[in-house]
């Protein structure tokens, strides 16, 4: 198998481009991508011919304007490239007009008030900048999505806003360095994908799994993920192969699947690739996500995405390693061998600082969900709690720099294993901390509050903007200064001294960094229901609609949408779980109990010396649990009936706080009765099932 020809076949790359385009148009076209600079629409009719004979030759027979709206996944409407000639007979046509512009049916999409259902008309329009591609004998082709009236209704269009925000104002800054070659700044983006594995057919026989996407009732197997034997563990045969057949597929289109293995959960694994542009970096794992569900079922297996399928094992995240750089290659957040003496470096470190203090409640609701509210915060993830993550050496650094003191540079050492074969190594600046929600990671920052299903946009766009904001006011200020070095060493030093609240290079586990976090001023939002209202503060709002990555229009509605999101989710949990209550666990229960009955009965009347009292201790115990049962259910669906008569934030509200204990409530109750009822009475497949028999 030849990797290097498989790579990238069905991507209209670069490569591909400057076989089958006109040199001219290519290079106006490799401009676009590279630059960002506009491109002549003249030249759309010559691309479109050439994209739809290079589709065709890969078995293509349709084309479609693949978009991301603002429901976390793609969308696609298909039109064949079949065109009627006079003689009846017909012929493959696509022309620039239909490249650059689609027209969808945006009634039913999420728009948050942006439009009224009966206003239909909706925009796809071509992403140059992202490649197009062949998937499923369809010709996709890359798009924003916009209303009839211009408002963004996707998350691709803003995403590309931030970016071009961020490139205007480090590139201001680079200016005041004396550079002078960069012509644009690039966030590089790398999401690590983690996700659960489970069999088809025990799949097949969870209501939850199957509506949900986790499981409502569980009791943990004898053995959960105690004996860290699964973490890097070898892989078992089937998930082997399913890997091998992910990578191909991705491979293919062009994604840079590069790291693969067991994570610490049974059954749970991670997928990372190698860093992208963040806008192809989202591209990229909508479709690593799309085909993870694609690829499963060949091999009788189901991929969970959701950040919390299993209760008391490890959830599921995606960790966002994002970085800066400029089009020449240079890495805006590498130290560098001397970090201590590199103020073009520290500068835009300090930046990050900065936005990240002033914005945590905007990067807390830019990884909120429902899904993710059950795993931040749970021992295996970090806490709803935004702080950062330095290492001793930077922290070291910063603190001269605030201090107005020399910095004693430990000299860099080996690490010395100890035994004469093996190499000595260069130790790092600094060990990683898991713990971290944002960490910084040697030349990146891992931003790991992610959750496994959420589109990588959201964060993204909100890690662009702040940033720029932060370069816009340190461009400002040091615009003005007579003395640039003395301004910078400045700048700096206050940054750190107003910030540093937001460092913390401890254990974000600890229960005791709750409380220090509180104490230091930062924003703790346990749920969803605490963190979206952060979208609309007006000092959040500002900071979009300034550097014009959303108008006030479109930032209402996302802050609509996530809202309706989180009530509609945990509505779908309420009534999953009444149904099952109803139609599985209350039947298989009553009929254990009357199976006991009946041998207790029968040993009576056979002799009155049978002693019966552990059966009918048993019989007590689950009688007990399903009148509890039955009371839940009812309140449960009573209270899912109140939630869902308000709207708005009053309903998300009342789902979180009233309706979700209820439903975990009734769990516990379910849970219980689990542990004392045979196994060939309990109706759906157990936890030791779903996550052993991969």
């Amino acid at each position: 198998m030849d990797i290097a020809e498989i790579f990238g076949s069905e991507v209209f790359n670069e490569s591909v481009m400057k076989e089958r385009l006109p040199k001219e148009t290519f290079n106006a076209l490799k401009k676009t991508i590279r630059r960002g600079a506009p491109l002549d629409i003249t030249l759309a009719n010559p691309i479109a011919n050439a994209m739809k004979d290079w589709a065709i030759s890969k078995g293509a027979t349709h084309f479609t304007h693949w978009f991301q709206p603002m429901n976390n996944i793609t969308a696609e409407k298909h039109d064949s490239f079949i065109s009627p000639t006079d003689d009846g007979h017909a012929i493959m046509e696509f022309s620039g007009k239909e490249l650059i512009k689609g027209e969808s049916d945006a009634s039913s999409f999420p728009s948050g008030g942006l439009r009224d259902t009966c206003e239909a008309r909706g925009y796809t329009a071509w992403d140059p900048t992202s490649p197009a591609f062949v998937k499923d004998a369809t010709l996709c082709i890359p798009t924003v999505f916009c209303s009839y009236n211009g408002d963004a209704l996707d998350k691709k269009t803003p995403t590309l806003r931030s970016m071009e925000a961020l490139s205007a104002e480090a590139l201001r800054v680079l200016r005041l360095f004396g550079n002078y070659t960069a012509k644009r700044v690039i966030t590089t983006v790398g999401p690590e994908q983690e996700y659960f594995l489970v069999d088809k057919k025990y799949f097949d026989k969870r209501e939850d799994l199957i509506y949900c996407g986790r499981t409502l009732f569980g009791v943990p197997a004898p053995k959960g993920q105690e004996m860290d034997d699964h973490y890097y563990g070898t892989l078992k045969p089937r998930v082997r192969e399913f890997m091998r057949d992910l990578d191909l597929e991705l491979w293919k289109l062009g994604v840079y699947s590069k790291t693969e293995h067991n994570e610490a959960a049974p059954a749970q694994h991670e997928m990372a690739p190698i860093f992208s542009n963040t806008n192809i970096a989202v591209d990229h794992n909508q479709l690593i996500m799309e085909m993870m569900k694609k690829v499963a079922p060949r091999h009788g297996l189901v991929c969970l995405l959701n950040e919390k399928p299993y209760a008391g094992i490890n959830g599921s995240g995606k960790h966002n390693n994002w970085s800066m750089s400029t089009d020449t290659g240079i890495n805006l957040l590498d130290p560098g061998k001397t970090p201590a003496e590199n103020a073009q470096f520290l500068l835009f470190l300090a930046a990050v600082i900065k936005a990240v203090d002033d914005y945590q409640g905007l990067l807390r609701a830019s990884v909120a969900s429902a899904s993710n509210d059950n795993r931040l915060g749970a021992g295996e993830a970090p806490p709803a709690i935004v702080s950062i993550f330095l290492g001793d050496e930077l922290e070291a650094i910063l603190d001269a720099v605030e201090n107005d003191a020399a910095y004693k540079d430990p000299k860099a050492h080996k690490l010395q294993l100890g035994v004469d074969a093996l190499p000595d190594f260069p130790q790092d600046n600094t060990d990683r901390n898991r713990t971290s929600p944002f960490a910084f990671t040697g030349n990146k920052f891992e931003f790991r509050m992610l959750g496994s299903m959420a589109s990588v946009a959201d964060p993204n766009i909100v890690l662009n903007t702040v940033v720029a904001e932060t370069l816009k006011k340190f461009a400002d200020e040091l615009e003005k200064a007579d003395d640039f070095n003395k301004a910078v060493n400045t700048l700096v030093k206050n940054t750190i001294k107003d910030h540093k609240r937001i460092i913390f290079n401890g254990n974000s586990y600890s229960e005791e960094w709750k409380q220090e976090a509180k104490e230091r001023g930062l924003a703790v939002l346990p749920t969803t229901v605490d963190a979206i209202p952060e979208l609309i503060k007006k000092e959040n709002m500002d900071v979009f609609i300034n550097n014009k990555v959303y108008k006030e229009s479109e930032i209402l509605s996302r802050y609509e949408v996530a809202i309706d999101n989180y009530s509609k989710t945990v509505n779908i949990e309420a009534r999953t779980a009444i149904d099952m209550v109803n139609k599985q666990y209350i039947p298989a229960v009553a009929a254990y109990v009357s199976k006991l009955a009946e041998g207790v009965t029968y040993k009576n009347q056979i002799s009155k010396v049978i002693k019966c009292d552990a059966e009918i201790a048993l019989i007590t115990r689950l009688s007990d649990l399903l009148s509890v049962m039955h009371t839940r259910v009812l309140e449960l669906s009573d209270l899912r009936k109140s939630a869902s008569a308000l709207s708005g934030f009053a309903e998300a509200k009342m789902f979180c706080f009233k309706v979700l204990p209820c439903l975990n409530a009734l769990r516990a109750v379910v849970d219980e009765a689990e542990t004392i009822t045979s196994s060939e009475y309990w109706p759906v497949p157990s936890y030791g099932d779903l996550i052993f028999r991969v």
